[in-house]
């Protein structure tokens, strides 16, 4: 195996480890309020977890756009500007988390109008919400301190951290809720218990790793006009690209309900084969944002290209795995999610398109890492806008004639156009970066 190759592989795998631990923690609260004896506590939780997913994606830039800039000053030397990074990530995660903390009744009200469930699952939600909204200065700073790691060259830590989250929340949740008989406050304390936990083994991490850093964590210049207008720049485009991929994917969600509970249930089984697949893409391009991004500091554009080349063979052979598996084993797969008959029997009409999903996508998923290690955002930017705008069109054009083959169909364009206009910007652009 090539050394680019163990590279690779060496920040892909904690990095899909820790993609696949993390939606255990919403897992494990639906697990736990499931035998409570009611529905109405599993869809609080469900829409709680939601609400919180959605907030926490939207600053998604913290992680990152922290990891690009991060892993370009290391490949500079400048050990001095990561430091900054770190501290300056940090310093605007605790901002906006302070922001939520003091908006939380506006959004929490905001949210429900939205989603507008049932009363009395309304009021559990503003429950578990009041809780857990405690937490986002944790989550927010783990992000920075995440992306950070990343752009070190070091995914092992964040992985590290995903697992003892999930071993946290576990314990505590089950001690709180059949120990002490508390119910969603229960749950609730049990997520922001295992949210500061995870915040605080980041930061001892941290000491006990960096520790020879510490004497280039200055405040002089972490705050400089030029270097607060690059994070901006860079973090403003990853966030409007974030609406446009919360916007196709709520709207996604919302048009198959509209077409009914079977649609909806459809949709939900045949998207976990996306969300699986997208795991570990994400975990290759985690890879490129870091090693990337350090050949482009230390411009040794031979090791940049390399790395390209090296993160797209590996990214179209996961495409070609997971089309193969799809293909042959994804019945059973939806099988093993449900045994509702009417479900699969209906799942089986939509299937071929999710098949189509995994060699749509993955440019797309290779790009992203690419450019965020790069800082190329406003690529990632344009790309998103005009596969947005294809996904709407498609769907209004073919909606009414194909029904929920056109969502579909709008889906796998979506990512199709994401990954075919990134690559000609690369193309256009690259030899200026």
């Amino acid at each position: 195996m090539q050394e680019r190759d163990r590279q690779i592989l060496r920040l892909a795998i904690p990095s899909i480890v820790s993609n696949i631990t993390v939606p255990l923690l919403g897992l494990v609260d639906v697990a736990i309020v499931g035998h409570m004896g009611s529905a109405v506590y599993i869809g609080a939780i469900s829409v709680g977890s939601m609400i919180f997913n959605v907030i926490y994606w939207v600053f998604g830039f913290l992680r990152m756009g922290t990891s690009g800039m991060t892993a370009q000053a290391l490949g500079r030397r400048d050990l001095c500007g990561v430091g900054q990074m770190l501290v300056r990530s940090m310093a605007v995660g605790l901002a906006v988390a302070l922001a939520i903390v003091v908006l939380q009744v506006p959004v929490c009200r905001m949210a429900l109008a939205i989603v507008s469930p049932e009363p009395e699952i309304a009021r559990l939600v503003e429950v578990y919400f009041g809780i857990c909204v405690w937490g986002a200065p944790a989550v927010l700073l783990l992000y920075g301190l995440s992306g950070w790691f990343v752009g070190m060259q070091n995914t092992r830590l964040p992985m590290i951290i995903s697992i003892a989250q999930n071993v946290v929340n576990i314990a505590v949740s089950l001690f709180l809720v059949y120990g002490l008989g508390m119910k969603v406050e229960g749950v609730a304390c049990g997520t922001l218990i295992a949210q500061y936990a995870g915040a605080a083994m980041a930061l001892g991490l941290l000491w006990n790793y960096y520790r020879k850093l510490r004497r280039h964590l200055k405040w002089d210049g972490v705050f400089g006009k030029k270097v607060m207008f690059k994070f901006f720049n860079v973090n403003s485009d990853i966030f409007f690209r974030t609406i446009c991929l919360v916007a196709v994917n709520l709207f996604f969600l919302s048009a198959g309900a509209r077409q009914g509970s079977v649609v909806l249930a459809v949709n939900t089984l045949l998207m976990q084969l996306y969300i699986l697949f997208s795991y570990f893409l994400d975990g290759f391009a985690f890879a490129g944002e870091a090693l990337c991004g350090k050949a482009l500091g230390a411009h040794n554009n031979l090791v940049f290209r390399r790395v390209v080349a090296r993160i797209f063979h590996w990214g179209w052979a996961m495409a070609i795995l997971f089309t193969l598996a799809y293909l042959f084993g994804g019945q059973a797969f939806l099988g093993i999610l449900t045994d509702d008959g009417q479900v699969l029997s209906a799942s089986a009409e939509y299937l071929p398109w999710a098949i189509a999903v995994p060699l749509a996508g993955v440019a797309a998923f290779v790009w992203d890492g690419v450019f965020v290690g790069i800082t190329a955002t406003r690529g990632m930017l344009l790309s998103s806008i005009a596969a947005t705008v294809m996904f709407f069109v498609l769907y209004v054009g073919w909606g009414h004639s194909m029904g929920n083959h056109a969502l579909w169909m709008a889906f796998v364009a979506y990512l199709a156009v994401r990954g075919m206009m990134q690559t000609a910007i690369y193309f256009k652009c690259h030899k200026n970066w």
